[in-house]
């Protein structure tokens, strides 16, 4: 094609298959799924999932029987008051919902739920069942922990993958961690073995500051989803709760030298280990983030 050709390119596939133009393609559907609790420090995981869901519109289709999975005296209800009065109780749950992302082939299963109180297996076959019935291709697992990182600094997110075809498309290798671990671990475990292609996602959230919300890290998540998803999402609002985190958390620091010496030294740490990556692949990586915002805003 001559530099003259005015003929647009073919649109080209995501990791998942997802392409934002063409005729008629095969539609992918990716579950990903977040879970309260353990997994997910600083509402990091949970608040990225509930931001597509509410971004999309997407629509609930499926809930656990709460009675048969949850200890209400570990995972306690929760009364809401609406503003005419109106009481309300919220029991702990897991729940499924759909989306279309509209101008792409990508339909959107995504799960919220808190971690079960027992019967994890018979709890992660009944998730998988549904996933089974709608469709789902890919399965995304979405979780945050506590980790000796700077606040000053992106937040890292790591992916793994027990999927060789993903492990090969997206250049990551398998988790090497051992030891206790959460619904996350054990549903993205069955769900390999039950054939789902399955990829993890970690944000590190800085231990010194674990209250929730963490907008920072909800935010690195997000950027990684769009990405692997291909899709473009209104995060201005998020990046400005990120920047005003980060200045509260700035101030706090300024007033405790220990902890600002601390935060020093996990600057530098970071900043030695993190050398390579100001290179190549990163600019790659934002470069093409921002060609994509400039396309859809046409």
């Amino acid at each position: 094609m001559s530099e003259f050709d005015e003929t647009p390119p073919a649109p080209q596939a995501g990791p998942f298959g997802v392409v934002r133009e063409g005729d008629d393609p095969e539609r992918v559907t990716v579950l990903v799924a977040a879970f309260e609790g353990w997994n997910d420090a600083g509402d990091a995981a949970t608040d990225a999932v509930k931001f597509l869901a509410e971004h999309l519109g997407a629509r609930d289709v499926f809930e656990v029987s709460s009675d048969d999975y949850y200890d209400y005296q570990f995972s306690r209800p929760i009364v809401r008051r609406a503003a005419t009065g109106e009481v309300k109780i919220v029991w702990p749950t897991t729940r499924l919902s759909t989306a279309s992302v509209p101008g792409t082939n990508l339909d959107l299963v995504l799960l919220h739920g808190w971690e079960p109180s027992y019967r994890w297996r018979a709890f992660t076959a009944e998730l998988l069942e549904q996933a089974t019935l709608l469709d789902v291709d890919f399965v995304v697992m979405v979780g945050a922990l506590l980790a000796d990182v700077p606040h000053t600094r992106p937040i890292p997110v790591s992916k793994t993958s027990d999927t060789e075809e993903l492990q090969e498309e997206l250049h990551i290798d398998s988790s090497q961690y051992e030891g206790p671990t959460g619904i996350v671990g054990v549903l993205s475990h069955m769900a390999s073995l039950g054939g789902f292609p399955t990829l993890s996602l970690w944000a590190a959230v800085p231990h010194y500051v674990a209250q929730s919300p963490s907008p920072k890290a909800e935010l690195a998540l997000l950027r990684e989803l769009e990405e692997l998803l291909s899709l473009t999402l209104p995060l201005e609002t998020v990046a400005e709760d990120a920047e005003a985190w980060e200045r509260g958390v700035n101030e706090l620091a300024a007033d405790d030298p220990e902890i600002a010496a601390y935060v020093q030294q996990l600057e530098e740490a970071k900043d030695t280990t993190d050398l390579p990556e100001a290179t190549g692949d990163a600019i790659a990586r934002e470069f093409e983030r921002y060609l994509r915002r400039r396309r859809d805003e046409r």
